[in-house]
């Protein structure tokens, strides 16, 4: 009989199609285990779940850690895998624009995700472009929802979004994609896997992970619009098209690497994005945050 495993997401969308393809693909179901997924209700992390045992894994990113790690305390949960090995966010204007460049943002209103590590990640991409971030106006809207809709509105002339709102707004033709933060960035520890130390040495960890790594194999080899079949049952009124260019958006920026570890190189990346907008105070351990994944 399949044993049940709980996964908890911060938030649910085709940008962790590395741990939705565990379920849409059978992945988790070969090795034996049963998924059960939940979204984190808005303002609390999925690490919450691991802390009072509502989930096994969740999808969550090494600067969680960071907070309790100011603190001098021991982050209650260690990140395993990588989901993303680049920022997965998109800029948007009103007009498609071949020759986008940054300062093209300059004396601009953009509507700008104020989640702590979208922001930091945007600073930091205005930085590496060369544009000072206080040279645009940058529009707090609010949540996903209510930013799309602000723009949707006629608020702003560019909006910051993670797939697939970005592709959704081009597919009703009221927003083009001028450009990517991950490349204005390049590879960093974004988004991950995160679990309690009891669990990361329990056998289910150990079959979870092969299932991922088997997910992630299949994610990267597979087109876009296969995949995007295979995840339609998860994205219920998502237009299926819109599903398949995110899908086929990440692929091409190369966001699902073929590693599933999370590289020192790419953790040092996410701290140089956080020192960069003061919210970290020191270069803190990679083994205070990161594990190896369950063998």
């Amino acid at each position: 009989m399949a044993e049940e495993i709980r996964i908890e997401f911060t938030r649910f969308s085709a940008f962790y199609s590395p741990l939705i393809a565990t379920m849409a693909g059978g992945f988790l179901k070969a090795e034996g285990l049963d998924p059960e997924h939940s979204v984190s209700a808005p303002g609390k992390s999925a690490v919450a779940g691991l802390i009072d045992g509502s989930a096994h894994v969740a999808q969550s990113a090494p600067s969680q850690s960071f907070g309790a790690l100011e603190q001098g305390k021991e982050p209650p949960a260690l990140h395993f895998a990588q989901i993303n090995e680049k920022d997965g966010f998109f800029l948007a204007g009103r007009s498609p624009d071949p020759t986008f460049s940054w300062d093209k943002l300059k004396g601009r209103k953009v509507i700008v995700d104020h989640g702590t590590q979208p922001m930091a990640m945007f600073k930091y991409a205005c930085f590496k472009r060369g544009l000072d971030f206080g040279a645009i106006t940058a529009v707090d809207a609010g949540p996903v929802d209510k930013m799309i809709a602000a723009f949707r509105a006629g608020e702003g002339d560019f909006i910051h979004l993670q797939g697939p709102g970005p592709q959704q707004l081009e597919h009703a033709k009221v927003g083009h994609v001028v450009a990517s933060v991950g490349d204005a960035i390049g590879p960093c520890a974004f988004s991950s896997l995160a679990a309690t130390r009891p669990w990361l040495a329990s056998d289910m960890a150990k079959a979870f992970m092969r299932a991922y790594r088997k997910a992630r194999a299949w994610l990267i080899a597979t087109p876009a619009a296969e995949v995007a079949r295979a995840e339609a049952p998860y994205f219920a009124g998502t237009d299926p098209a819109v599903l398949e260019a995110t899908i086929a958006a990440y692929q091409k920026l190369g966001n699902w690497t073929a590693h599933v570890e999370i590289t020192r190189p790419a953790f040092e990346a996410t701290l140089d994005i956080f020192q960069h907008s003061g919210l970290v105070t020191k270069r803190h351990k990679y083994e205070d945050v990161v594990a190896p994944p369950p063998a």
